[in-house]
Parts: structure tokens; sequence; C-alpha cells
């Protein structure tokens, strides 16, 4: 290079270019002033080679990769950092060039990384946003399109009742216009009554001065005589003339009796039909201005629900796509949708977390120990890490099935927890039995929609009196005897109507629609005949993981709604707040009240729940410690709650016959 700048390729063949030189320049210091390159200057060696490694670079790079770009601008840094490296003074200036510009490209390059997500997210948003509004959309126009049909239709019977209108009007007018033909036609007749009345007294006066005028003896009398008779004549002609001309006055625009009931007849349909027809028509005003309220109305709650729309979709949150579980849960789409029949979001919410509750389940090995605290239950006191023994579902039912055969076999002297824990010693070993106590206790607690483990949980924590669990299933046993004694041949069948009887004989104090819900639940629909067989055997199935079939199901479903009927009325026949205290009294009353057919010894356990009395201590009906005895009524209802309460009897006394 020479320690100079080549002034290449600003000179070319043909041109004439002038540089102006800077005073701190060898040229400035060698010739001061303007300089004229020569012409047809070759270029420099080494920008050859530069030129050379570059074209060689690019050639071998890959430019149908999505960095293309990146990898284009790596051969030019390259030969940047060789130009840098070669000129030893411009190197600071030139690396710091470089450096900012890497600074920058590097900034930029972050920054399309970081909008790259927002880009999709974008992307995803715009098209929900257009799928919504096309959905928007198309409601619109539907809702439009009918209120222009019912619009339609309120303008044809607008014009309907308009064309009926104008139809009495006309009838009206024509009617009017029959009644002044008959008005005159009466007038003229009356005229020409008038007028046939004075002919004919003209012709009988003319006829009586004729016969006088031909009567031979008449002047024979005396005239005296005549004058007189004549005098009175004239007088009484006086006299009927006044008369006949009163009568006149006074009926000359009287018709007959006849035509005058008639036309009065005639008249008061018309009028009868013409109140009618206006009444229609203010009704049908009416009923026009109602409908354009109603569509004003309409209108405003259609604009108010589109409102109330938009910001619920704005700010709520969208319903869960369920059938995404079906690729998550075990077993696939067939086991996800048998687990999601006939669930709402919260039951299935419920599944959900069970599935995944018993996947974590199955990833511990093991427990960690609770302590020996009171709140603690008995059967779970330890200190130290217990196994996960990881049983299944089926074997937990299994075992549990066991806990309540056994249950049911000894005389129930100790509680519950306790026979648990010894249960699980016997069936184990001491040295098992806290590991299986722990994994039994996960299990039921997580599995909630099981019915074996659920109701055996709640008895083992207490929230359900055990006497709960051993009533149903004698109710259960009890029905079914009663479905075989009904099954004469012993084929397992029974006809509907058997199965309808043995309900009623079963559950006497059960309404029609609950008797009709079980007869449903059992396989029965409104198409069926009382004749058609049943096989009731079915109805007491379990599976393998212990679920009953709808109809015992549906019995449990009654069952806690009678109960919380049950307790709703003692709370309302004792008129009190939750947190109010009530005495023992109070709640012996209410009972009676509510269950007349309540049998005394029952009451008493009911009582004894309720206030937490030893049977002992339960004072006599009558006794003065019966006041002293108080308990809030929100927690008198509880301990009732956890027993097994039910009505004995109908509220109502039957009528005596």
């Amino acid at each position: 290079i020479g320690g100079q700048l080549s002034p290449w390729p600003t000179h070319t063949s043909g041109q004439t270019i002038l540089h102006n030189r800077k005073p701190c320049s060898y040229d400035y210091r060698k010739r001061a002033g303007w300089q004229q390159h020569p012409l047809g200057t070759t270029k420099p060696r080494y920008l050859e080679q530069l030129e050379n490694y570059l074209r060689k670079e690019l050639l071998l790079l890959d430019l149908s990769t999505d960095s293309t770009q990146e990898l284009r601008l790596q051969p030019y840094r390259e030969i940047f950092e060789f130009f840098i490296e070669d000129f030893k003074t411009y190197k600071p200036l030139l690396s710091s060039i470089k450096n900012a510009y890497e600074v920058m490209l590097a900034h930029q390059r972050e920054k399309i990384r970081a909008l790259e997500p927002l880009k999709a997210k974008l992307v995803t948003v715009n098209e929900d946003c257009n799928e919504r509004i096309l959905a928007m959309r198309a409601e619109e126009r539907y809702e439009i399109t009918m209120l222009k049909k019912e619009k339609m239709n309120l303008l044809k019977l607008i014009d309907k009742k308009n064309e009926e209108k104008i139809s009495l009007q006309s009838e009206v007018s024509k009617l009017r216009k029959n009644l002044a033909e008959e008005y005159l036609r009466y007038l003229t007749e009356r005229d020409a009554r008038k007028i046939l009345i004075a002919d004919l007294n003209e012709l009988r006066y003319q006829r009586e001065d004729m016969s006088l005028a031909q009567s031979p003896g008449i002047w024979g009398e005396d005239p005296v005589k005549l004058t007189l008779a004549l005098k009175m004549t004239r007088q009484d002609l006086t006299r009927t003339q006044m008369e006949l001309n009163t009568m006149k006055a006074n009926f000359g625009d009287v018709v007959p009796r006849r035509d005058f009931e008639m036309q009065e007849k005639t008249n008061k349909d018309l009028q009868e039909q013409l109140d009618s027809l206006r009444d229609d028509y203010e009704e049908v005003c009416k009923e026009h201005e109602i409908l354009l309220q109603l569509h004003m109305t309409t209108l405003k709650e259609r604009d108010q629900f589109h409102s109330e729309l938009q910001e619920i979709q704005r700010t709520s949150t969208p319903r869960p796509d369920w059938s995404k579980c079906e690729d998550v849960v075990a077993g696939g789409p067939d086991r996800w949708q048998m687990l999601a029949e006939g669930k709402n979001s919260d039951q299935l919410v419920d599944v959900l977390l069970e599935e995944i509750g018993e996947g974590l389940l199955r990833e511990k090995d093991f427990f960690p120990g609770l302590g020996y605290g009171e709140a603690i239950p008995p059967f779970l006191r330890f200190d130290g890490i217990v196994e996960n023994k990881k049983p299944t579902k089926k074997d937990v039912v299994n075992l549990l099935k066991d806990a309540w055969k056994q249950r049911l076999v000894e005389e129930q002297k100790e509680k519950f927890p306790d026979f648990f824990f010894n249960f699980l010693e016997h069936r184990f070993g001491p040295g098992e039995a806290m590991a299986w106590a722990y994994t039994i206790f996960e299990n039921i607690k997580l599995f909630r929609s099981n019915e074996v483990m659920s109701q055996f949980y709640a008895v083992l924590m207490g929230k359900r009196s055990e006497n709960v669990y051993i009533k149903q299933k004698e109710t259960v046993a009890q029905l079914l005897k009663e479905m075989t004694n009904a099954d004469s041949q012993n084929e397992g069948l029974i006809t509907m109507e058997h199965l309808s009887t043995v309900l009623k004989s079963t559950f006497p104090f059960k309404k029609e629609e609950k008797i009709q819900e079980l007869m449903e639940a059992g396989g029965w629909h409104p198409n069926s005949s009382n004749a058609d067989l049943l096989n009731y055997r079915s109805l007491f199935t379990e599976d393998e993981e212990g679920q009953s079939t709808p109809f015992v199901q549906k019995l449990w479903e009654q069952y806690v709604d009678e109960k919380d009927e049950y307790l709703r009325e003692l709370k309302q026949e004792l008129g009190m707040e939750l947190h109010n205290e009530v005495t023992l009294p109070q709640i012996r009353e209410a009972l009676i009240s509510i269950d007349p057919s309540l049998e005394k010894q029952t009451l008493n356990s009911y009582l004894i729940q309720a206030f937490q009395l030893p049977m002992t201590e339960l004072p006599e009906e009558g006794e003065e410690k019966e006041e002293s005895i108080v308990v809030q009524l929100k927690i008198a209802l509880q301990r009732l709650q956890m027993i097994d309460i039910r009505r004995m009897g109908s509220r109502e006394p039957e009528p005596a016959s």
C-alpha cells in the first residue's frame, strides 16, 4: 500500500476527477493545491484479492435457508476485519465503527426474536376475532331476517285489518243510504195516506148530500128540528175535525208499529254489529300499538343483549373444550366419553382432577407422616415416611367392601376409625397397617366420584354416621327381596306394573313423580306398556370399581333430597335464623309437628344426636331442665344431617273414615 490509500476506483477510463486533499494528508504536503490523477489506473492487487475472496465465499453460501441475510453478512464481516487488520493506523476507528454496527445488529436481532411470538399470537388473535365477528354477523343477519319476517307479518295483519275497516265503513254507508231511502218512502206513503183520507171524506160528504137531496120525505119534517139536527151535526163535525187535526198533528209522523218494530230491530242489529266492529277495530289498534311497543322493546333488548354479549365475550373466560382431554386421559377418547357422560362442567373438573391426582398418586413412592397432633385421625398418627402401596381402584374398592362386611358382622363397640386400623392390622399385619392406612386414605380422599370410596371417606372422617350406609344397603336389599317375591316364575323378570307396585309398597311416602323417576332410571319410558318385562336383577349390579346402576344412584339421590327437605321443614317450623339458639323442647315440638308418626325412641335418638347428650341424661318431656339445654340451630341441623333421618309418616293426619 506504501503508506497511503489507493485512489481507485474513483478514477475510471476517460474521466478526470479532482480531489480536495485535507491539509494533514501526504499529498497535501507533497503537492499543495489541486492535483489531476492520471487516467486508466488499474485496481490494486489487495483489492482484487478481497473481491475474489468475497465472491468465492458468497458462492459457497447456502441461500435456501431462513438465515440467508445473516450468512451473507459473514463474508463482508470477514473482509472488513481483514481491512481493519491491514490498516493499523485506522484500526481503532474502524473497530469502533464495526462494534457499533455489531451492537445495533444484535439489538435488532433480539428485537426481531422477541417480536416473533407476538406475531404468531397476533395472527391467532386476529383469526379468533375474525371468527367471532363472522359468527356475530351471521347471528345478527339471522335476527334481522326474523325481525323482517315478523315486520312483514305485522304489516300484512295491519293491511288486513285496514281492509276490514274499509269494508265495514262501506257497509255502514250502504246501510245509512238504505235507511234514508226507507225514510223517504215512508214519508211519501204518509202524505199519500193523508190525501186519500181527505178524498174519502169528500166522497162521504158528497154521498150524504146526494142522499138528503134524493130522500122524498125529508122535506116533510119540522124545519126547526132539522135546523137543530144540522146544528148539532155541524158541531159534531167541528169537534171531529178538531180531533182529527189533533190526531194528525200528534201522529202525523207515526209509522205502523209493526214496521217500527222491524226497523228498530234491524237498526239494533246494525248498531250491535257496528259496536262490535268498532270494538274489534279498537282492539286491533291496541294490539298493533302493543306489538309496536313490543317490537321497540325487543329491539332495545336485542341491542342491550348484543352489547352485553360483546362485553361478556371481551371479558369472560371462554368455555373449555373438553374434547382436548381425550388425548390426555389414560384410555383415550372412549374412556373419556364414558367418564364425561351426563356430567356438567363442575363434575368434569372433578373427574379431570381425579385423573390428574391419580397420576400424581402413582408417581409417589412414599407419604410423609402427619405426626401425633390431636387434629390428626388416630389411624394416621405417625412420624416419618410410609410406603405408597399403589393399589388399583378395584383393589381399594374390594378392600373397603371387605371392611364393611366385617363391620356388619361385629357388634360395632369400637369407633369406626379404630375398627378400620384394626382391620388393616389383621389383614396386612402391624408392620404394613400404617402404610395401607395412608394409601387407602389418600385414594378415598381423591376419588370422590366413586360411591364406595366417597361414602367410606365420609364415615371415616365423622361427616356421616355409618348407620346411613347400613340403612341404605338394607333398603336396597329389601327392594330386591320384594321384586324377587313378585317374580313368581323365578326367571329374573317382572313387569313394569309389578315394579311400580313394589316401589309404592316399599316407599309409601314417596310422591308419584319420585316413583316415576325411579321407574325411568330402571328402564321405563313413556312409550312402554305395563306388560313390558324388566330384568330386575340388573338394577342392583355393580361394576368392578363399585359403581352402581342409575337405579340405585337415583335411590341415593332421592334419599339425600328427602333428608334435606325434612331438615328444611324442621327449620321452617322453628322459624329461626341459623345463628339463633334453640332449646330441646322446641326441637321436640317441631319434629312432632312435621312428622306426627315419629316414634318416641326414634325421636329421642334425634334429640340425642342434635344436642350430643348421653342416653341417660336425656330429660323426659315436661322436666324443668329441658329449657336449659340449648344449642345453635345451625350446629343442630349439621348434626342431624350426619345420621339416618327420614320421614316416618305423612305430615297431615289421615281423615277418619
